[in-house]
């Protein structure tokens, strides 16, 4: 054999680089399905389902064009279970002249693949991913000519380089790079307008199997498959755009912020799985959404903010990844050490907005960003849980979950762990803010307005709590001075009552 071409659960674009000089009479694919890749983290059960449905898909496809595929199936009895060992086993049965692959999306998994040919003595070629528009050399070059990474001036650079939303003059359509403020929009008192489901896609016999078999290989997994109903193929996926682009793409802009009480879905395009899977180009979903407006029929701000998540935010984040790993994963610069509460495993909390977030997740596989940054996450940071136990849960509970997306937005963006490289302050809110931009907190139990007493939000406590406790640092910060002039207004008394009232929420939320 010539090429032996890695393929991971997270490269399965036909178009990809490493098939460039692909031949296949002297070529083969190496592909494995491993129950280390499910269990390093407890990873829900559609996750695992999403990742094995869309390889399977996959390798079909490659077979149907006559393409030699080395493929492990996760029951196989001579299984090794993990990508390594299988690699070796691979490179054992028909040693290659060279193993190619793309680079990884998780720093973990390429330091065990070169391992793993080294080992062999098998030289490994490491190609760039074109997937993604910024190469992470082309992130390095900017990040050098900057004291601060902030993403505002790289989603620009990233405009101008692809013309995405340009005009003939080289400025940004509408004369401004963004148009945030208008995207923060509730709902109201009545709450969202009908709008169609999202678009299902019917298990077929392939995703059949595999869902039997993950109920049968994990058990005792987080999460339910009763719902599944992803995108596993390109062509599905680009169905699920177009239904994006129809129904919800308009209305994304004022709402993306906003929650409502079993509502899972809302205005979101549930097209982050299929793109960190590249089952979907990212190229696609921007000219589409491009093309939207041009038409008119989605308005710029919707468009903008749609595109900043892919072009600017998805980019960003992948460029911090590969910048800082691996000792990125070990920072924690706010010295949070507390465990995961174990109502993240399971819903059974009384704060209505955990519950409602947490239950999603757990039934779906799914949750929005302010979902994540300012309800589970906002409470992991506010209550002070070690940034590693919150990034393992991110990284388990949710179908679009990759290791380079998910780790900056969870250490970095919401728990402020990396001390500022992402973001320019801690996320941090009362209860208020979750009482306005949703109706998660009418009939709950607790008062987003209270600090203390029995009706007191947990939130809004250990908010109190969170800026006292941090204030040294909190303080130098120019974007926390009204937050810190605020607490400065707090009586002692009442400071010690919120101090005394969040170490008791502490001592009871911690084991449960």
């Amino acid at each position: 054999m010539r090429n032996l071409v890695v393929v991971l659960g997270d490269q399965l674009n036909s178009d990809s680089v490493a098939f460039k000089n692909w031949d296949p009479q002297k070529d083969a694919l190496f592909m494995a399905e491993v129950k280390e890749e499910s269990q390093h983290v407890w990873s829900h059960k559609a996750r695992i389902a999403m990742f094995l449905s869309a390889m399977r898909a996959f390798r079909d496809s490659q077979k149907a064009q006559g393409h030699q595929v080395y493929y492990t199936e996760l029951d196989d009895p001579e299984n090794r279970q993990s990508l390594g060992a299988e690699l070796q086993r691979a490179i054992d049965r028909d040693p290659p002249q060279k193993v190619v692959m793309v680079e990884a999306g998780d720093f973990r998994v390429q330091q065990q693949l070169q391992q793993a040919t080294q080992a062999k003595r098998i030289p490994l070629e490491v190609l760039p991913d074109a997937h993604f528009h910024c190469s992470r050399q082309e992130f390095e070059e900017h990040a050098q000519s900057r004291k601060q990474l902030r993403l505002e001036f790289f989603y620009r650079e990233m405009r101008q380089k692809t013309g995405y939303l340009m005009n003939s003059l080289g400025k940004p359509i509408g004369d401004a790079w963004n148009f945030d403020t208008s995207n923060r929009k509730t709902f109201g008192k009545k709450g969202p307008t009908y709008l169609p489901p999202p678009i299902r896609f019917v298990p077929n016999e392939t995703t059949q199997t595999v869902l039997k078999l993950v109920e049968k290989e994990f058990p005792n997994h987080p999460g339910k498959l009763t719902h599944f109903d992803w995108p596993v193929t390109p062509q599905q996926a680009q169905k699920a755009l177009d239904d994006f682009i129809t129904y919800r793409l308009p209305l994304f802009g004022d709402y993306q912020d906003a929650m409502w009480t079993n509502q899972p879905w809302l205005y979101h395009s549930r097209l982050s799985a299929a793109m960190n899977l590249k089952i979907l180009d990212p190229r696609q979903v921007i000219q589409a959404a491009e093309q939207a407006y041009k038409l008119g029929h989605a308005p710029l701000e919707a468009t903008e903010g749609f595109i900043r998540q892919i072009l600017g935010w998805r980019e960003y984040v992948r460029g911090i990844y590969w910048k800082y790993m691996p000792d990125y994963l070990g920072w924690n610069a706010l010295n949070a050490t507390l465990p995961l509460p174990k109502f993240y495993w399971t819903a059974e909390t009384e704060m209505n907005c955990l519950r409602q977030a947490i239950g999603q997740t757990l039934e779906y596989g799914y949750a929005h960003h302010i979902q994540r940054l300012m309800v589970t996450g906002l409470f992991s940071l506010l209550f002070g849980v070690h940034p590693v136990a919150i990034h393992e849960w991110y990284l388990a509970v949710y179908v679009d979950a990759i290791e380079w997306v998910e780790l900056p937005n969870t250490l970095g963006m919401s728990q402020y762990a990396d001390g500022g490289i992402m973001a320019s302050k801690p996320y941090v809110a009362t209860g208020k803010y979750i009482q306005r931009m949703s109706n998660y907190c009418t009939g709950c139990r607790y008062n987003p307005v209270e600090s203390t007493g029995e009706k007191a939000c947990p939130f809004t406590t250990l908010y109190w709590d969170f800026l006292a406790r941090h204030q040294v640092r909190v303080k130098k910060n120019p974007r926390m001075t009204m937050q810190m002039k605020n607490l400065a207004r707090l009586g002692t008394t009442q400071l010690k009552e919120i101090q005394k009232k969040a170490n008791q929420l502490r001592e009871t939320l911690a084991s449960t």
